[in-house]
């Protein structure tokens, strides 16, 4: 049921700031004691004049781990799944496992000891096989955790990729078929789907940062090994829907007392996560993005008033340009009456972007003027030359190794990897990193080219 609460407020807002952020297009969907109302503004392809509708599907990444948590769910209330018992109980690629102890409470909430990096970047390959999901699961199984399990909270994929093995070998079912008949269907989105290896023309295309713009990713088939991690494909209505049914406080798809248990904190050292969503206490929001190469997504719900709402943009955030943050808060703030939070940071996270950028060209710089000024160079001499001439190849290359293993560990993973969400800030920080380097190594060759060349004789005649 579609209700007749006007979208005027979050269309106008919508408006004026699609221009600031930069994203090609945005659709959203609000749920309201289970009546549902939704907007949608821009392009599925920015200059292609194809329009983003409420009913245009996107990738929308990690919200698909609630489903996962659904489903598990759905086989703990079947009696085929104990929360607490260890995987390895389940799949037999954890029997002699260092993680063949961790159970499938500690999986649903982040607590299992893998880390945000493990789950990132050791993915193997990304072929479209049907085993394709089990043989991830099997590499998983030869992982030492990074932490004890149960110690710490660290979100990571590699937690839902194993769920996502577990319910296809408990319900002798590949995922997706079982996501889609046990979940989509009874909810009612018939325009979602699970991510099944093959490439759909009418989702909406991501985009991704390019120094203040937004460059769109090439069209590529979807990926079925992501498809617990994130690969369900939905439109804002459809995921409102879910939302609505999540909040009914009704046995349907799993039992009002399982979707509470989901919505509430798992253990001790998981307060603020419960399986497959994130809790803020402060203002009673159940909540998780969702973040594709080029994709932003957000789902968050006020369980206590059944209100929620669903917020889908196929652009990723820029680094203090072309930000995404202002748009999904406001959104949020207008559909469910919270609180619209600042962001004081903006400015500075330009200013770091820009001295990135501009590093680069102030190395080329440097190196122009090695050449120009070679004979002080190679005039050098003593202590004093020699440290003039080695210390900058030692903080290049403490440099290099800031901004191209560093930095990309701080947001939990490999410099590859951060090029598929961010291409621009991952190319200055690789430029950054090698141009400097270049020209150290510039430098020095300069001074020791005229050392080692051949001194020639004097002619005394």
């Amino acid at each position: 049921m579609h209700a007749s609460v006007p979208t005027e407020p979050i269309d106008d807002f919508v408006a004026s700031e699609i221009p600031v952020s930069g994203t090609p297009g945005v659709a959203y969907a609000v749920v309201e004691g289970g009546e549902i109302y939704s907007g949608a503004r821009g392009e599925i392809l920015t200059g292609s004049g194809r329009r983003i509708s409420r009913d245009t599907p996107f990738v929308i990444g990690s919200i698909s781990k609630s489903f996962t948590a659904v489903a598990v769910m759905q086989l703990v209330e079947a009696g085929e799944v104990d929360l607490d018992a260890g995987i390895s109980q389940y799949l037999e690629a954890f029997s002699d496992s260092p993680g063949a102890s961790v159970t499938i409470r500690q999986l649903l909430s982040h607590t299992s000891g893998y880390s945000t990096f493990q789950g990132n970047d050791t993915l193997g390959d990304r072929s479209h096989g049907a085993d394709a999901l089990q043989r991830q699961a099997e590499r998983i199984a030869a992982w030492e955790p990074a932490y004890q399990p149960g110690a710490r909270w660290d979100y990571s994929n590699a937690n839902y990729y194993v769920l996502g093995a577990l319910i296809e070998t408990v319900s002798g079912r590949d995922f997706a078929s079982y996501i889609e008949a046990e979940i989509l269907e009874p909810v009612g989105m018939a325009q979602s789907f699970v991510a099944d290896g093959e490439t759909h023309d009418g989702i909406a295309r991501g985009h991704t940062p390019w120094f203040g713009g937004k460059r769109a990713v090439p069209a590529s088939a979807t990926d079925r090994m992501s498809a617990p991690v994130g690969g369900v494909i939905s439109t804002a209505r459809d995921t409102a829907r879910y939302l609505a049914v999540l909040m009914n406080g009704e046995d349907d798809i799993i039992s009002a007392q399982s979707k509470s248990d989901m919505t509430r904190p798992a253990s001790d050292v998981a307060p603020f996560y419960g399986f497959g969503w994130y809790l803020d206490a402060d203002d009673g929001t159940v909540f998780h993005s969702g973040l594709t190469p080029g994709v932003e997504t957000l789902a968050i719900m006020v369980p206590s008033e059944q209100k929620g709402v669903v917020i889908l943009l196929n652009s990723g955030s820029g680094m203090g340009f072309g930000e995404n943050a202002d748009l999904i808060n406001g959104i949020s703030a207008r559909a469910l009456g919270l609180d619209e939070t600042g962001d004081d940071g903006r400015w500075g996270r330009k200013a770091l972007f820009a001295s990135f950028a501009l590093l680069p060209l102030l190395f080329v710089g440097g190196i122009i003027v090695a050449w120009l000024r070679r004979s002080g160079l190679r005039a050098k001499a003593g202590v004093s030359g020699a440290f003039s001439l080695w210390f900058p190849l030692l903080m290049t290359l403490a440099l290099a190794w800031t901004t191209i293993f560093l930095i990309p560990q701080l947001f939990g993973v490999s410099i590859g990897t951060l090029g598929r969400f961010s291409p621009d800030l991952a190319l200055v920080l690789v430029a950054t990193g090698i141009i400097g380097l270049v020209w150290a190594i510039f430098r020095l060759a300069i001074f020791y080219s005229a050392s080692c060349r051949p001194i020639e004789p004097t002619n005394h005649s």
